[in-house]
């Protein structure tokens, strides 16, 4: 399905470390996202939209490849394996279409391959202690001069806001905004376990410190709560930038498509603010669409994962689709042709600080181990996603056929992949964790 001439611009926004079941139109509790409940309501929503690779590194080069990680064997943040320069990126094939490039984003300083295809490469963190903590107005800072510069010419244009990414730091006016708690209460103690972790100590100095002069924070909700207000304060960045749109006389003739790379374990497992962990708060993210060919109102509820994202973009503008890349265009889902999944199952990873594989299939999780981790989790987990959302009754023990048939058809899945790459090793077990010595933990190969 080819778009309709006049089909021109192209606006993605990622919004980093941000899970979707803290999204209010996904249902969360509290109103963190008011302007992006609405503007859902004027395009479609994915509700099952997951990551095959967490985090930054292995999700963004998904994004722009199209292909699953280990296709592409970006599978750690902080690896040591580069992108293959044979990988096409959307980017490159846009521009190569005519399409004016550019990114609002710093991404270039973690691996190169993220400038690629840009025309325009614009990072206004350069003057920031920490990269993650560019705020989103200082981003739109950058973003709406270009847009207004350039709303005559045909572009794509990619704006990457960091908040929510630890350090949670929201703006002033947005606090207390969902919790009036004391950030230290000498009977809490929902924080211990933080202090025991590798970085616990070190982000106590470096960030908690803002709240509480010694750093010693003793209130885990007073600190998830840091979190949601980033939320909103991206939200109305969001709707400032989108706003822009509509005061050049654009928004008619821009696709925007809003997203996250990973969501946030927010003490979920046992882990603190951070995204290791193939569990739903890191995995799931949002999905929304806006734009022209683009129904009103409609929520697609089949599993959907971030390589559809470049076939999709590179449909809107209507230039072929590489036979390389292994994603799917979302447009016969948005446009009602096709109601049926598109996949039977999703393969997702992990290589950072856990090494694992995961695959969810027919409302089940199955996580498969391929090291021992810091937290000595076992080393296959599976889950009723249906009975149990957040994953806390472990059924391998209790349905020992149904973990075995999952992780036979895992294995298969990777066997597959590695023989038609010709590889001889599954990267996670060749490359292995990226992080564990780096940060000082104690890694011991096998403990099971």
């Amino acid at each position: 399905m080819l778009m309709e001439e006049g089909f021109m611009n192209i606006l993605a926004i990622a919004v980093d470390t941000l899970r979707a079941d803290h999204v209010s139109c996904y249902g969360y509790k509290y109103k963190t996202t008011p302007f992006l409940d609405e503007y859902a309501t004027r395009g479609v929503r994915f509700e099952n939209f997951y990551a095959p690779g967490i985090p930054t590194q292995p999700s963004f080069t998904t994004f722009y490849t199209g292909v699953h990680p280990i296709t592409h064997q970006i599978v750690a943040h902080g690896g040591k394996v580069a992108l293959d320069r044979k990988i096409p990126v959307f980017t490159e094939i846009l521009q190569k279409a005519g399409y004016l490039t550019c990114a609002i984003d710093n991404l270039w300083k973690m691996k190169p391959w993220f400038t690629r295809g840009y025309e325009f490469y614009i990072d206004p963190s350069a003057r920031r202690e920490y990269g993650q903590t560019v705020d989103c107005d200082t981003q739109n800072s950058r973003a709406i001069p270009w847009l207004r510069e350039h709303k005559r010419e045909r572009f794509f244009l990619f704006v990457h806001y960091w908040d929510p990414h630890t350090p949670y730091i929201p703006p002033e006016r947005y606090r207390g905004l969902f919790y009036q708690g004391k950030p230290f209460e000498p009977n809490n103690h929902s924080m211990d376990d933080f202090y025991k972790r590798a970085y616990g100590p070190a982000w106590a100095k470096s960030w908690f410190t803002r709240y509480v002069p010694d750093g010693h924070i003793t209130n885990a909700d007073f600190v998830k709560a840091l979190y949601d207000e980033e939320i909103r304060y991206v939200d109305e960045g969001i709707k400032k930038l989108i706003g822009t749109l509509k005061e050049e006389g654009i928004e008619k003739e821009t696709l925007v498509i809003i997203f996250s790379d990973h969501g946030e374990s927010l003490t979920e497992h046992g882990i603190f603010f951070d995204h290791h962990g193939l569990y739903e708060n890191n995995i799931h993210v949002p999905l929304i669409m806006v734009g022209p060919n683009v129904p009103r109102g409609r929520t697609i509820k089949q599993l959907v994962q971030h390589t559809d994202l470049a076939p999709t973009i590179l449909e809107a503008a209507q230039v072929r689709i590489p036979e390389s890349m292994e994603g799917k265009s979302l447009w016969p889902l948005i446009s009602g042709e096709k109601n049926e999944p598109i996949y039977d199952k999703l393969i997702t990873e992990e290589s950072t600080r856990m090494c694992k594989w995961a695959m969810l299939k027919d409302n089940y999780k199955f996580i498969l181990a391929r090291e021992s981790d810091y937290y000595h989790f076992p080393p296959r987990e599976l889950y009723d996603l249906n009975s149990d959302p957040e994953e806390k009754n472990n059924l391998a023990e209790e349905k020992p056929s149904l973990a075995r048939q999952y992780e036979e058809e895992l294995e298969d899945w990777i066997e597959q992949r590695i023989r038609r790459l010709n590889r001889k090793l599954d990267p996670l077990k060749e490359q292995g964790a990226s992080m564990p010595y780096w940060l000082g933990w104690i890694h011991p190969r096998k403990y099971w």
